[in-house]
């Protein structure tokens, strides 16, 4: 039995189910933990189905608002945590309450936590393997309209509407699949690229403040009462981060966003570099070419600058840089 239709078994087996995703998410955390809500719950009326996570401003519109649950609600439940690479990220820790666990995700799987888990790293996105995952079982799980909305959503917004390595000939297969359902694309992508005005002027600042490095490098450190000017939170910053890479001749960057007690979130990104294991070396991983980390002391930021320009300075020696 695959494990697709191991998951299909389990969640066919409990009448309560509980779905989380990650902390900070963006909108493959909700299009893969809506998505997969929305089918079990069209497809089984009767099962109660929940949505855990903390609503970010903006993204709601990809899925419903998520439940403030009593901890009475997880005994014997299935839960379920999507496109969330290690258990310290997922939004609220109770997921360990359930009666059965299960991981569904796409990073790189150091965490190996779960009962089962469905990791597949060649997916573009975690909303790419919910698809596969209702296709696999073979017709217990419906892909609707309003399912392949939200999972088309994590996958136009994982993938920088198609834009980034990790799109594949199968991604666009899945596309194809999520759009026979009648869904509006265009829609969804005008929504998830457009931007609030404070997001806007936060995006000129960038642009006139960024640093480049000798080795085109680049950087920007979003300190709180910046923030606070903008009148953005930690989640209104996720806009700009692309914006360093637009740069044609930016090879990888680092958007530092300071949080209320003073420790810095850290955005990194790369064109060609492989930067999850610089990740890792300040509490934080992900893919090869996306990855979070975290520095706790502002002094620690220009060593860790200059090993981010060491990264753009060996792929430049080793690559031919006139297409990039």
């Amino acid at each position: 039995m695959t494990v697709e239709k191991e998951i299909v078994k389990k969640i066919e087996e409990y009448d309560t189910i509980i779905i989380h995703r990650h902390q900070h998410p963006d909108p493959d955390a909700y299009g893969s933990q809506g998505g997969l809500a929305t089918a079990i719950m069209q497809s089984f009326p009767a099962k109660k189905v929940y949505q855990v996570g903390k609503n970010i401003p903006g993204l709601n519109w990809i899925t419903v608002e998520n439940e403030d649950l009593p901890d009475a609600t997880y005994k014997n439940a299935l839960v379920i945590v999507t496109d969330t690479a290690n258990t310290p990220r997922v939004d609220d820790d109770r997921y360990n309450k359930g009666d059965f666990l299960i991981k569904i995700d796409h990073h790189p799987n150091d965490d190996q936590y779960g009962d089962l888990s469905l990791v597949n790293t060649n997916a573009s996105s975690c909303s790419e393997i919910i698809h596969d995952l209702i296709l696999a079982s073979e017709g217990k799980l419906e892909l609707t309209a309003e399912v392949a909305e939200k999972l088309y959503a994590g996958i136009s917004s994982d993938t920088g509407r198609f834009m980034y390595d990790a799109t594949t000939a199968h991604t666009m297969e899945v596309v194809a699949s999520l759009m026979r359902t009648g869904i509006d694309t265009s829609k969804i992508n005008r929504r998830l690229d457009s931007i609030t005005l404070p997001v806007a002027r936060l995006s000129a600042y960038v642009y006139e403040n960024m640093k480049i490095t000798k080795n085109n490098a680049a950087y920007i450190i979003l300190n709180h009462d910046k923030i606070e000017e903008f009148d953005l939170g930690d989640a209104g910053t996720s806009a700009v981060v692309p914006l360093l890479g637009k740069i044609n001749t930016t090879i990888c960057w680092t958007v530092f966003v300071q949080q209320k007690d003073g420790t810095y979130r850290l955005r990194v990104r790369s064109k060609g570099p492989v930067i999850n294991e610089l990740a890792k070396e300040y509490q934080g991983g992900g893919h090869p070419l996306a990855s979070g980390a975290r520095i706790d002391d502002a002094n620690e930021i220009p060593v860790y600058i200059e090993k981010l320009d060491g990264l753009a300075k060996k792929f430049a020696e080793e690559h031919d840089m006139t297409d990039w």
